[in-house]
């Protein structure tokens, strides 16, 4: 028996299978945001870090801001994906058949035939097109999937205003740890002086026990506030790292300063207006809504006929030189008659997710209203406590300048003293939340508007 090669021997037609959409990318998280993609290799030196350098480090290697940006380029492929489904296409293909066929194997046997027919063959060069002329469902599917793409660009965009907050806060509370750790060591020295002299004041008789294991006390007590907040310094350090994508082993120290100006824009309504304009996140979900509609739409285009053509055209023989053109064109009609419960379960699901669409939409206009407010609010407050907290400093270290005198000059024990170092310690402590306070309030009113990449204006109390 002779082996042979088969093809077939009428017009090629293409044959492209389906290629299977690989999954899209997730959109980020919150807590997304507070990691990155590390940059470079750590340094000896220690390098320093402006608040401006650390909000460009966090645009280009925060985790948050890639996930988004990946999110955007799938519903780019995806609106591309769809557009195809509009137009024709158009495939080349070319064939060289070499065949020889054992008649007897395939069931034909006739006396006086011959049994082995070949070697012969063919050469076929053909073009082919498919184009799905009139399917209105495809069609909504499409404008769906630019709707989408939108959507997924402008939350791209929504998520910068998200780093920017992020990064703000991490680096505004390494600032308020340093200024916290600082307060702490200045405390620390005060009580070692109160310390020796309530231990000289023993010692020369003029003071009793009591004085100088409370000045002892205080003075310990001190410096395990100073060990826990250089370990809370160095631990958000890591954090602000993280953030920004930088090494972890790389030491650095920050080169600004906490910055405080009173803010004094504060109609609410005015920037409710310019907040519901201007967010990135709001517009987004505009977008999907419409999507989400379209999807409805084209749901309910599935029941509509679709108009479908196919056509080919070539040179076929036994080789190129001897060969003819053929062409075939069909054009096919498709009208879904018996599919009820299908087309009804997918409109139902459509449904489904432009409701759920359009009360996200509710929702967010009214949290883009809330947190205009709410951030209004927490200015307010912190711009008081910081002033408050600012007399009161003034006043604890007064106090406490007072009682160091008083009892140096033996007028009083150093009870005085010990109640006035805690009031400077807790009025210092007071100070440097309610500024922290202030500046994120103010960084959050900034993302509320959808305005971050100009924090400097809102920091600045411009």
């Amino acid at each position: 028996m002779l082996g042979f090669a088969c093809l077939a021997c009428g017009p090629a037609q293409a044959q492209t299978a389906p290629i299977p959409a690989p999954p899209a990318p997730s959109p980020p998280t919150a807590a997304n945001f507070n990691g990155s993609v590390t940059k470079g290799q750590a340094s000896a030196q220690t390098i320093d870090l402006s608040l401006d350098e650390a909000m460009q480090c966090g645009l280009q290697a925060n985790l948050g801001i890639i996930l988004s940006s990946n999110v955007a380029q799938g519903a780019r492929a995806e609106r591309m994906s769809e557009l195809q489904t509009l137009l024709p296409s158009v495939d080349f293909n070319a064939k060289d058949a070499a065949m020889e066929t054992d008649l007897p194997a395939e069931g034909l046997r006739i006396p006086g035939f011959p049994t082995i027919i070949g070697p012969f063959g063919f050469q076929d060069v053909r073009a082919s097109l498919t184009w799905s002329v009139v399917n209105v469902s495809s069609l909504r599917t499409y404008l769906a999937a630019r709707h989408n793409f939108s959507g997924a660009e402008l939350s791209a965009q929504d998520a910068r205003d998200l780093v920017v907050l992020t990064v703000g806060n991490a680096y505004l509370l390494v600032l308020a740890d340093e200024t916290q750790v600082t307060s702490v060591q200045a405390q620390v020295a005060t009580a070692k002086i109160s310390l020796d002299q309530a231990v000289d004041n023993h010692q020369a008789g003029t003071a009793p026990l009591l004085d100088e294991l409370r000045a002892r006390v205080d003075y310990q007590s001190l410096e395990q506030q100073l060990i826990a907040a250089q370990d809370s310094l160095e631990k958000d350090k890591l954090a602000l790292a993280r953030t920004i994508g930088l090494p972890l082993a790389q030491s650095f120290n920050l080169s600004d300063k906490a910055p405080y100006a009173p803010f004094d824009q504060m109609d609410a309504e005015k920037l409710i207006e310019a907040a519901k304009a201007n967010r990135k996140d709001l517009a987004a979900l505009v977008e999907q809504t419409a999507a989400a509609a379209e999807q409805r739409k084209a749901a309910t285009a599935a029941r509509f006929p679709t108009l479908e053509t196919d056509a080919d055209y070539g040179d076929i023989g036994t080789n190129l030189a001897h060969s003819h053109g053929t062409v075939d064109a069909t054009a096919t009609l498709s009208v879904p008659l018996f599919a009820e419960f299908a087309l009804r379960g997918e409109a139902q699901q459509a449904q489904a997710q432009l409701d759920t669409a359009q009360a996200q939409l509710s929702d967010r206009q009214a949290q883009v209203e809330a947190d205009v407010r709410d951030a209004l609010l927490d200015i307010a407050s912190a711009q008081k406590q910081v002033d408050v907290a600012q007399s009161s400093m003034e006043l604890a270290n007064e106090a406490l300048k007072e009682a160091q005198e008083r009892y140096a000059n033996g007028v009083s024990d150093n009870l005085a003293v010990s109640q006035a170092q805690q009031s400077v310690a807790q009025a210092d402590g007071q100070y440097v939340v309610s500024l922290y306070r202030h500046n994120v309030a103010k960084l959050s009113l900034a993302r509320a508007l959808g305005d971050g990449q100009d924090y400097k204006k809102y920091l600045g109390g411009k």
